[in-house]
């Protein structure tokens, strides 16, 4: 494969910014068989940051050398979990600001020059995290509605914060951070089919409902339904989920599955959980 023009002497890649103007950031990403999108995601950041990382955990197809010729250094980390993965891979950046990004997002059309501008005057200075916004697409539609068009998502930040343990929906420790705002954009491509989707979304309610488990919460009879029907409610009706049309419902409804799921299975581990003095 070739270097993409974004690593040519004077041209300019997909950001529009050129080689030398790159800003003194780290991009991070976790990887594993990504090689039909991490592309995507890594021609979108070679040109805006001077360091591109992606930590691999055992690719058997072609994501090592496909972000390799893009100009990524590439390390290999067996796999530690999300948070731990994540951790890891910010730990060896180079750079005190972080961008993280996962192989299936990419940064869209003006964030790079957002950034730039943040950087430029030092109002990145003003703050230790910065929000980034992030529009989902779900199966080729772009989700402008249902709170999934406007995400808010903690990407840009100096290297000695971490996310926190968790075994799904990890987040960063923003102990006495400071947190702002920058409306440069990611892109979030969230399914490469619908079957792979909802099947990624059991793993994730599995994870969900193990973790809340041990922390000792509990499921009613009626809260798989009461929760899906509410998100319903909310993203899909409150939020106009329901203005993205067909496909905006389909990955709605996949996400209303998604909720009864994590809360029937929290409910199901209570319930086979030996009582308390059972041998």
């Amino acid at each position: 494969m070739d270097r993409p023009s974004a690593l040519k002497p004077g041209s300019k890649g997909l950001s529009g910014r050129a080689p030398g103007l790159r800003l003194p950031v780290s991009a991070v990403v976790i990887a594993k068989n990504e090689a039909d999108r991490i592309g995507r995601c890594l021609e979108s950041l070679i040109s805006v940051c001077d360091e591109v990382l992606v930590l691999d955990s055992g690719s058997s197809d072609d994501t090592v050398a496909i972000a390799t010729a893009i100009g990524a250094r590439v390390e290999h980390q067996d796999w530690l979990g999300f948070p731990a993965q994540k951790n890891a891979a910010i730990s060896r950046a180079r750079n005190e600001w972080v961008l993280l990004l996962d192989a299936d997002e990419w940064l869209g059309e003006g964030a790079s020059r957002k950034l730039g501008e943040l950087f430029a005057s030092k109002r990145v200075e003003r703050a230790d995290v910065w929000c980034l916004q992030r529009r989902t697409h779900y199966l080729g539609k772009a989700l402008r509605f249902g709170g999934w068009g406007r995400e808010s998502v903690e990407r840009l930040f100096r290297n000695r914060y971490r996310y926190k343990p968790a075994s799904v929906h990890e987040s960063l420790d923003l102990t006495g951070a400071r947190v702002a705002r920058c409306p440069a954009r990611i892109e979030h491509d969230t399914a490469r089919s619908e079957a792979e989707y909802r099947q990624k979304l059991a793993g994730y309610a599995r994870l969900f409902a193990q973790q809340r488990h041990a922390q000792g919460k509990r499921a009613s009879l009626s809260s798989p339904v009461t929760h899906a029907l509410f998100y319903l409610l909310k993203n899909g009706v409150l939020r106009g989920g329901f203005l993205d049309g067909p496909m905006g419902w389909r990955y709605h409804a996949a996400h209303a599955h998604y909720v009864w799921q994590k809360y029937r299975i929290l409910r199901s581990l209570a319930h086979d959980a030996p009582a308390a003095g059972t041998p």
